[in-house]
């Protein structure tokens, strides 16, 4: 008897359109059977396209049973997970100290230089300018002599030519305004405060990402001792301004996945089965399971559990919108984050979906959320930013301000309120070409590829007075400030940044992930500039970004408490990982290290160690370039000292 596997064993069919190859239907080879065979040809053809169209949807209905049920196993196991976590109580009073301590470290002797360093020459008197008069207008050559002296008036009526945003200058103009033009401490105490508020912020992004108030209290202390965000926070520029606002809307956009994932959470407990009802796989259309299921689940909840529910209102994004709009504010750069963000949320959105259970996350982003999601973002952005411009709407003199009323155009139809539109993009065209023409040569240019390891600082000060000047107690003493940042973090953070990235790639964390998208905003967007005069000083923007990467690894460094008993799990700075559990290893095997009722492997012991020794460097190096990030006079072999490489002098 021949074998079902056999191959020349007939193929037995239960389909009508497969009669052709039963034996009982066989055709003879008589000619008569050859003609009906022929004239029978279109009909076979039909049926054969038929029979292929009928296995196509049962592979396409198989596909959706498998997603449809795999679907229902990630709703089951779905939860708010760390989201749902609270800070333990002392993490806020924690951070607010770390914060005090770091502005108080910024306010310290912030008034010396007692003149303008480097670009703030720029950014203090049109400050100055801006929240006086609405608009930039010029000054004449040698004023910062003047200004330096306390002596603003030699300002001119006539506008000046500016090619970044007003709202910048306005925050610098606040200090101005309340201590003074003719007081440095009232130059820069804008930007210092903005600093220092970063710090916490730093710490409540971390607690977000981490779940660990240890480490978010690491991330805030990585922050404040940075020599790069230390000199920012006490030098009048932009982009510390840029970084606070791109960070803010980061962290907002942290709390609208919290708000998402919880949006979800409510959802999958909706829409579950009863406890004594399993999911009916897709296609099943009979027994008791099923109707239970159909009778609990109307056909409203096939479209929910298809693409997911409607996510609402989300204020945390519109928040962000209008984070990124104040950032654009402040310089143009920061419209590269709202297209890196822009990603991230729709990236986060699918994911989200994906692990609530939705059997199409993409479609569900698409037909569910991407319109509104895109409103909350780009165009309150945009809108943001346009009336970060007010002071130079209503204002009559401000530069380009009539180009709309001297030039004729399509826009001479538009009403007179309203020819300030085409005057601001005449003036965006111009600082546009103006800024992706800058290429003249600069003695502290940089490419961005030397960026992450801050292969060329930018000098903001330097002084070399003699023996007797400036209490110089030596034959030759420098005074300088250099925006280096903290060698430890900037050492490490190549590596840590790879790290990061393979933990997203191998291990699919999505904290890595989102603490890479924030670097690509900052950094990535500088190489397409290569031929530009661009500064390491813009790095400024990436700080948080390489301090939370920095972090992150310390967490994978310091590692979990391997017990089978969580009664033993008694180190509150533990990370958990991200859907927000525990994970219990067997009872290692041994010598353990033993203190303070905890009982740890030595290695684990030696991993924390290592963590500890790393932030005491850290510190250790802050507190020895102090000098150099304040201006402070000190013998020019101590400065030299700390130029560690030959292209930071």
């Amino acid at each position: 008897m021949t074998q079902p596997e056999d191959p020349q064993a007939p193929r037995w069919s239960t389909d009508p359109a497969d009669e052709s190859t039963d034996p009982t239907n066989a055709q003879t080879d008589s000619p008569s059977s050859a003609a009906t065979s022929v004239a029978d040809s279109p009909s076979s053809a039909a049926a054969s396209a038929a029979t292929k169209l009928i296995a196509r949807e049962r592979r396409a209905d198989r596909r959706e049973s498998i997603r449809a049920n795999a679907a229902a196993i990630r709703r089951r196991t779905f939860s708010a997970g760390m989201w749902a976590t609270r800070a333990p109580i002392w993490m806020w009073p924690a951070l607010l100290i770390i914060t005090a301590i770091g502005g108080v470290l910024r306010l310290f002797n912030l008034d010396f230089p007692h003149r303008l360093i480097f670009d703030e020459t720029y950014y203090v008197k049109d400050a100055y300018s801006v929240f006086k008069f609405g608009y930039e207008r010029s000054w004449p050559e040698n004023a910062d002599d003047s200004f330096n002296a306390g002596d603003p008036s030699v300002i001119e009526s006539t506008p000046e030519y500016v090619v970044h945003p007003p709202l910048g200058k306005w925050i610098i103009g606040a200090g101005i305004h309340l201590f003074g033009a003719d007081d440095s401490f009232g130059w820069r105490f804008s930007v210092a405060i903005v600093g220092t508020l970063t710090i916490f912020l730093m710490g409540f992004i971390a607690w977000k990402l981490f779940r660990s108030a240890f480490f978010a209290c690491v991330a805030a202390g990585l922050l404040s001792i940075d020599g790069e965000h230390f000199v920012h926070s006490r030098t009048s520029l932009l982009d510390i301004i840029l970084m606070a606002f791109i960070l803010l809307a980061f962290a907002f956009i942290v709390l609208d996945r919290e708000f998402v994932t919880k949006r979800l959470a409510r959802f999958t407990a909706s829409v579950a089965p009863p406890a004594y009802s399993a999911t009916p796989p897709a296609g099943s259309t009979s027994g008791p399971e099923a109707e239970r299921y159909r009778h609990r689940h109307p056909s409203r909840s096939k479209d929910l559990i298809n693409f997911g529910p409607r996510l609402g209102v989300r204020p945390w994004l519109i928040a962000a919108g209008i984070s990124l709009g104040l950032a654009m504010g402040v310089k143009w750069s920061g419209l590269y984050a709202v297209a890196a963000f822009g990603i991230l949320v729709v990236a986060w959105d699918v994911h989200s979906r994906h692990r609530a259970g939705t059997v199409h996350p993409w479609l569900g982003m698409l037909i569910r959320d991407s319109i509104p999601a895109f409103i909350k973002l780009v165009p309150v952005a945009l809108l943001t930013y346009i009336i970060t411009w007010s002071g130079w709407i209503r204002s009559d003199g401000a530069w380009d301000r009539q180009w709309a009323f001297e030039n004729g155009g399509w826009w001479s139809a538009l009403p007179d309120w309203l020819l300030w539109l085409p005057s601001l993009a005449h003036y965006h065209y111009t600082a546009y070409s103006f800024h992706v023409g800058l290429d003249s040569e600069h003695p502290y240019m940089s490419n961005p590829w030397g960026w992450i390891v801050q292969w060329r600082p930018t000098s903001f000060y330097y002084e070399s007075p003699d023996q007797g000047s400036m209490g110089c107690a030596v034959e030759h003493c420098s005074a300088a400030i250099t925006s280096v940042g903290n060698p430890v973090i900037w050492g490490l953070a190549p590596i840590a940044i790879l790290v990061a990235l393979v933990a997203w790639i191998i291990r699919r964390d999505v904290r890595a992930g989102v603490i890479l998208a924030g670097l690509a905003a900052t950094w990535l967007p500088w190489f397409a500039y290569q031929e530009r005069t661009i500064f390491t000083f813009y790095t400024i923007v990436m700080v948080p970004f390489v301090v939370l990467a920095f972090t992150y690894c310390l967490t994978l460094l310091w590692g979990r408490v391997p017990t089978a008993d969580p009664s033993l799990l008694t180190d509150p700075s533990i990370p958990t990982d991200p859907a927000g559990s525990t994970h219990f290893a067997p009872q290692p095997r041994g010598p353990l290290f033993a203190g303070r009722g905890t009982r740890i492997p030595w290695s684990l012991f030696g991993r924390r160690m290592a963590v500890g020794l790393i932030l005491v460097a850290a510190i250790m190096a802050f507190a020895y370039f102090w000098p150099v990030y304040t201006g402070e006079v000190i013998p020019f072999e101590a400065w030299n000292n700390r130029m560690w490489n030959v292209t930071w002098r």
